[in-house]
Order: C-alpha cells, then structure tokens, then sequence
C-alpha cells in the first residue's frame, strides 16, 4: 500500500486577467454575490462595511478541524499523516458554509496572515469540500483591516500557501506526539491527568533552574562609601561622590564593617580636590514600534496585562470596533509579528504628523528604519501600529473600554516615538582625590545628567524590567579642576549581593524569545498552559514552579534531555521556520524528531520510577478511620482514603482559611472559577449561602465592629462590613500579645 503524505494539494489559483474575475462584470452572468470566510463576527461585521453588498461574510469560529481528543490521530508508520476529525460543536458551522459556498459565484477566505490562518483555510477547504465543487476559492491576506488593504488583497487573491500550512501541521504533529506519548508514562509514574508539551515543558524548565539559582545562591557582604562634599562658601549646596578606587586605580573592595570603618575613618581626615571635569553628550534613540513580544513585554510592565489578556485585546482592536459615524474600523495592524518593518506610506504619515504636532526639531533628517528581529522575520509583515496614525488616543477614547484604550495608546505611543528625533544629554563627571596623606590617597566620583533635548521621551519612553537600585546622582554644582572642596559627612553603607529575579510574564517572554523557543503566535499559550497544569503559578506577578512542575522537569530532564533542551527546541522552531519558506521537507523534519524519541520513551517507561505524590492530612476517613491523604485527580485536588484500594472512599479537597462567613457563619474556604481558574473565597455553605470575595479573608474579627476582615495589599487589612482599615501586622502582634499574656 503506497505510503500518504500530508495534503499538499494547491488550490486554484485565478486564471482571468486584468482581474476580471473580481470587477463583477464575469459573476454577474451567474451569481452576483461573494463569499468570504473569516475567523470571527468582528471580523466579519469589520469586512463587511468595507466590502459592500456584493458580498456575504461568514465566520468559522477558529479552526473547524483538529486532532481527535481520544486517540493518538498521528499514523507514524504512513509518513505521520494525520487524522483530522470536524469537532462536534463545528459541524453546524460547516454545513451553513457550505449551504453559502452552494450559492456563491466565488469564495474568499480571508483569515489570518499568518501560519495558523493559512492552515484554518486549508481545513476550510477540507472540511467543506470545496474541491469538490466548482465554485473557484482564493486566498487573500492582509495584515490590517483598512480600505486599501483589503482592497488591494482582494484584486490579488492567490493560492493557499502549502508551506505555510504543512509547518503549522508539522508543529501541531510534534506537540501530539509528545504530548500523547509522555503523558501516559507521567500518568503511569507519577499520577494521572498529567501531561508534557515539547514546548510548554522547556518554559517549566526555565523557571525551575531559576529557582534553583535563587535557592542555591550565596549572598555576600560588601560595603559601599559615599562622600557628601561641597563647594566652599555659605550658598553652596552638598552633592555626593562615590568611592571608586584607590588614587593609583587600584580596586578596592570593602568586604566587612571593620574594613569600611577604616576607610571611612581615613576619608574624614583627607583633603578634597577636583581632579578632573568630563562633560560629553549623550544620546538615546527611540525602540522600534511594537512586534508581538515586546508588546507583551511592554503591558505587562507598564499596565500588568498578562500577555494571553493583551493578545485578546489586541485581537479586538485588529478586527475592528465601532468608531462613531466611522462604524467598524481596525485600528491596528496585525497583532502577531515578529517583523519591525513597517511600510512607508505609513512612515510617511507618521512623519506629517510629528511635523505637525511637534515642529521640526523633533523629526530626523531621514525616515528611520530598523532591521529584522529575527532571521525568518518576514519583510511583508509590519509591526504592530495604528492603521491611521492621525486616530489620536484622545479621539478615539470614548468608543473604546478602559483595557483597549491602554492598550492602543501603548501602540500609539510607540509608532510615533519610533520615528521621532533622538534625546539628548548633556552628562558631567567628576573625579575627586581624597588626600590623607602622601602614601594614602583615595580617588571618588560624582556625575549628573540633564536632559537638553527631550525628542522621542517627549511622547514615550520604555519601562524597565526588575534592575538593581541605581546609585544615586545629585545635580553638581560648577566645578573647577584642582577646585578646593569641604566635607560634609562620610556615609558607608552596608550591602548583600542579591540572587537573581524570578521570572515575570515580560522577562519569561524575553527569556523565551533570546533563546528561541515559541514564535509570536505562541508565546501566551506556553504561559497560560504551564500555569493552567499547575506546573508553575504566580505570586506577586513573579512566577515560582510548584511541586508537580518540578518532579514533571526533572524526570524529563533525566529520561527526555531533548525535549527540555532550549537549544535543541529552537533548531526545531528553526526548522519549522524552513519548512514554511519551502526549503525543508516537514516529512523528513518529522522523521529526524520521532526514531530517536520513540527509543527514549521504551527507555523511560522501564526506567522511571513510581513516585507517590499523595500527601497526609488529619482528616480521618469517615468509612475505616484511616487517615485521609490528599491526591490529584484529572479536576485537580481531593481526598482519598489511605487505605485504598480495599477502601475506596473519596471527598472533595477544600482549603480552610479560618474565617467564618459574616452571613450565615458557616467556613470559607478557597475555590477556584471555572472559566479561567482564578481563586476566589466562598462560603462552605454554598449554593445555601452565596457570600463571596475576591479578597482574602483573615482569621481576626474586626477590631472596630467585629466582623469580617479581608487582606488588601501586603500589609493592609479592611472590614468587609464598616470599611474600618487596619495592619495586618498590628493585628499579629495584638494575638502575639494576647497569647503570652494567657
């Protein structure tokens, strides 16, 4: 039986010239009217505004085929052809949109430009059988929803792209085989309801090591010495210069108490001297305008958006919100990019209206371009930027909500700053000796900096991932060299070297990006999924892996080293990237990933050995009066019997908060919501008792009218009753007192 290969089948491309096929003078023969296939409603209702009444819109929810849920779906033995199945929620989706292909004169299908749109139209075409019919289908693509974009892709519609669509189904084939072939192992091993992503399991991996770095760090002592001077004279004002080294250059390095107060003792007796004055320009260039990473980077920074939350919104402001008079308009480009190309009719605008607003000194000479972010980053796709730079914020605010208004201001922002003049500095330093003696000297420095020309930080400047504190930078005074100065005070200062930061969603998405792994489409999914398997989980917006993502990453790490190995991941992610330019055969890539990888797992499966991840608890089971242990299921947490199997008695799994439910009295205990898995507080009584809060509850009666208190902030606390705010801090050394006294 010959062997199959995955679909590479072209479909028809047009044939007419001059673009008849699309003037409507050929269609109107037969049937008048068009149909075009988008993802989603907004889209559709954005599209149609623009495309007129010759035209009908139909939305196809997302994908409309996938790998079956139940079964591996993969045929390793007949060159990995895949299974695809319609899910039964898309079948009533198909059936309308092949109802409208039977009365179409032609078919457009206008998703996404990029690999997940090109295989959602494959699948389209697939799953409603257009090749079956004669109705011609065309491709057309365009990465904002404007007038002349769509336009322009409608008068030169083209064929699916086969590449495109066989690299997204080679990485939906590599995430199925791994997925479907480790997890029974986990599920075997460890405990069930387990799963690994090729991946999702490389970011676990990730935020473990860095854990480990923190845990086995080794904190230091070190002193630094500042010293407060000033000109001499009564108007003079202090500034502070910091010591660098000995006169000679020699380094010094303050370890102890002992050492810094020797220093310091030496520097109270020294005499003062400028001994030189540097004074230079300098300048900051503006960021390029947002790709998809560092916009993710960028709001969860400045607004703490996570980035599955900021691709939503951006979704919504690419496919188009209504606008007034203007109706449905997209107000971005294509929010998935990893290009900061962005076209020059829009350079253009960008430059008019920097002219405009803010004169000619904040515009450049030449347009300024950067260069591509990342090897396949593809010149015809652009950044992610206002489709009409003259949509100003301020005009566009009323129709839009709080998020999408921050989030397209971000965007705003960045694409006018990213064409604007560069900041200028005007930074001094000075260096000082501190004379004691002839043997003994001491050389410090003071700098500042000014801003003499503000340019594109008139409009935006870029937020900070988690730094260190910087030094301190007083303005100085006008200094002269070999100027006099007197001492006002010395001040050592005792410091710890610090372990590095936990990861948060910008400096993961950086991590991930520097090395490679994921590509823009992907980067909030990896963060939503390890979160959502309960490998990892955030606490105060910094990520810490938990106990389950731990033992999962190091028995991958041990049995799979290429499945968690970051460089192995992104030679694959390369290799994707060539199987959608047409230079790699996705066959041939799969091939290459699978023979060594099933050698592994029936050496894993033998080797791994079972870990019990049950854990005691006081609670007693109601049946035999052996203990309760805590066990994880495929929904999360519960309580099973420690003598199973020969009891089998199971309890849902609750965490006790010790507070009582100000309404009916009953425990509150931690649940989690359904949708997105957030914890929230509920009354045990429920659905009886409906009390609820989003807020902690604390184990403290209100001091003023006691009630129920709840946690806000670190160290805050405020009554869900009388409104009365206390520290939480106040109210544990009140119980400490009340403890020792009893």
């Amino acid at each position: 039986m010959p062997k199959k290969k995955l679909a590479t089948k072209q479909t028809k491309r047009p044939t007419t010239k001059n673009n008849e096929l699309l003037s409507g003078e050929t269609l109107q023969r037969s049937r008048n009217r068009k149909l075009v296939i988008v993802e989603s409603p907004a889209k559709a209702r954005t599209l149609n505004k623009i495309l007129g009444r010759n035209y009908i819109l139909k939305a196809s929810m997302g994908h409309v085929r996938d790998l079956p849920k139940s079964t591996l779906g993969v045929d390793v033995e007949n060159d990995f052809a895949p299974k695809y199945v319609v899910p039964k929620e898309k079948k009533k989706v198909i059936k309308e949109i092949q109802e409208a292909c039977s009365k179409a004169s032609s078919i457009f299908l206008a998703t996404d430009p990029d690999r997940e749109g090109e295989a959602i139209s494959w699948h389209l075409t697939q799953a409603a059988k257009m090749d079956s019919d004669s109705t011609p289908f065309y491709r057309v693509a365009f990465h904002e929803i404007t007038k002349a974009a769509v336009e322009e892709a409608f008068e030169n519609p083209h064929s699916i792209d086969m590449n495109l669509v066989n690299a997204q189904q080679a990485r939906r084939i590599l995430d199925r085989l791994v997925g479907y072939k480790i997890s029974p192992i986990l599920w075997r091993k460890v405990q069930k309801g387990l799963s690994a992503g090729r991946v999702q399991s490389v970011a676990v991996k990730i935020v473990v090591d860095r854990e480990r770095e923190i845990q086995n760090f080794t904190s230091r002592e070190y002193w630094s010495i500042e010293a407060e001077l000033s000109k001499t004279g009564k108007e003079a004002h202090g500034f502070k210069a910091r010591l660098i080294s000995l006169t000679g250059g020699d380094k010094l390095e303050i370890g102890d108490a002992e050492a810094a107060n020797s220093i310091a003792a030496s520097l109270r007796n020294a005499a003062y001297t400028v001994k030189s004055i540097q004074k230079k320009k300098t300048i900051r260039r503006p960021f390029p305008p947002f790709i998809t990473s560092t916009l993710q980077q960028e709001a969860w920074r400045k607004l703490h958006f996570t980035a599955k939350y900021t691709m939503a919104i951006a979704q919504q402001l690419y496919e188009g919100l209504p606008i007034g008079k203007e109706g449905s308009v997209g107000l971005i480009t294509y929010m998935r990019t990893d290009s900061t190309h962005v076209a020059s009719s829009a350079i253009n605008e960008v430059r008019d209206f920097i002219r405009e607003k803010h004169g000619k000194a904040f515009l450049p000479p030449k347009p300024r371009t950067f260069g591509k972010k990342t090897k396949w980053a593809q010149e015809a796709h652009e950044a992610i930027r206002p489709t009409r730079i003259y949509r100003q914020p301020e005009q566009v605010k009323k129709f839009l909500n709080q998020d999408q208004m921050k989030i397209y201001e971000l965007i705003w922002k960045r694409m006018v700053a990213s064409q604007m003049a560069v900041a200028s500095y005007d930074t001094t330093t000075a260096e000082i000796s501190a004379t004691v003696n002839s043997k003994e000297g001491y050389l410090l420095r003071a700098s500042d900096s000014k801003i003499s020309f503000p340019g594109f930080i008139a409009v935006y400047s870029e937020d900070k991932d988690e730094e260190r504190p910087e030094e301190s930078s007083d303005l100085l005074p006008e200094l002269r060299v070999n100027e006099k100065l007197l001492l006002l005070n010395i001040l050592p200062e005792q410091h710890f070297t610090q372990p590095p930061f936990r990861y948060t969603e910008a400096t993961l998405i950086k991590a991930l990006e520097e090395k490679g792994i994921g590509r823009p489409s992907t980067y909030a999914p990896i963060i939503s999924t390890i979160q959502g398997r309960d490998y990892v989980h955030k606490k105060e917006g910094k990520f810490y892996p938990d106990e389950l993502g731990i033992i999962v990453n190091d028995i991958l790490n041990e049995h799979f080293p290429r499945i968690v190995d970051s460089k192995f991941t992104a030679r694959m992610e390369s290799h994707l990237d060539e199987i959608a330019h047409g230079e790699k055969d996705h066959v041939a890539i799969l091939n290459s990933f699978y023979h060594p990888f099933e050698e592994t797992l029936d050496k894993a499966s033998n080797n791994i050995k079972k870990i019990d991840m049950s854990k005691p608890t006081e609670e007693i089971c109601p049946n035999c009066g052996r203990p309760m242990v805590i066990k994880v299921g495929r929904f999360g947490k519960f309580l099973a019997c420690s003598g199973y199997p020969e009891c089998k008695t199971s309890m849902p799994y609750v965490v006790r908060v010790g507070a009582f439910c100000p309404e009916c009295g009953s425990e509150l205990i931690e649940r989690r919501s359904k949708k997105r898995g957030k914890v929230f507080y509920g009354c045990s009584n429920y659905p009886q008792c409906k009390f609820a809060t989003n807020y902690k509850p604390l184990p403290y009666p209100c001091p003023n009218c006691g009630k129920l208190l709840v946690q806000q902030g670190k160290d805050m606390a405020k009554c869900t009753s009388c409104g009365y705010r206390v520290k939480i801090s106040e109210l544990e050394g009140e119980r400490q007192k009340q403890e020792v006294t009893s």
